[in-house]
């Protein structure tokens, strides 16, 4: 019997009700574990920006989760909104997420992909699943300022 679950990743247009709630709950975790100067997380308009592109992760008809990369230039992607929904915490959505999001780098021809996640312990998940996917910390890119709040990771692809 084969026990993996089946997810389906879908590029997102953000309009539809549950992916809205996600966000939504995803901005208010930033703001509840960050103070407001270091929160970098994109609402539903950055997320619709051109230079960005979005997907949900659903298990049958039941939204599991989400992500999103943005090109910062021809060579180098950024990781944005990746969250879990609740009901799914630790069925291996993120996983599959990130690892989508890497398969796109590399179909773009990145030669980097990098994320900025919050140093605090809500996020250690987070920078463990980074970790493990063979991020390394980093010093700030792109627009990004040193922030205690902040952790930087990169990879080369």
């Amino acid at each position: 019997m084969n026990l993996e679950r089946i997810f389906d990743i879908k590029r997102d247009d953000l309009t539809g009700v549950e992916i809205r709630a996600l966000i939504g709950e995803h901005l208010r975790s930033m703001a509840l574990h960050s103070p407001p100067e270091s929160v970098h997380a994109l609402n539903v308009d950055g997320l619709k920006h051109p230079d960005v592109t979005f997907w949900s992760v659903w298990e049958g008809e039941e939204l599991a989760g989400c992500g999103a990369l943005k090109e910062l230039d021809a060579g180098h992607g950024e990781i944005k909104s990746m969250r879990t929904a609740a009901a799914h915490l630790r069925k291996g959505v993120a996983a599959k997420m990130l690892a989508h999001i890497i398969d796109e780098a590399k179909r773009r021809g990145y030669a980097r992909l990098s994320l900025e996640t919050g140093s605090m312990d809500a996020f250690e998940p987070a920078r463990r699943l980074y970790a493990r996917f063979g991020f390394r910390e980093c010093g700030p890119f792109a627009d990004y300022i040193l922030d205690p709040y902040s952790v930087f990771m990169t990879m080369e692809i």
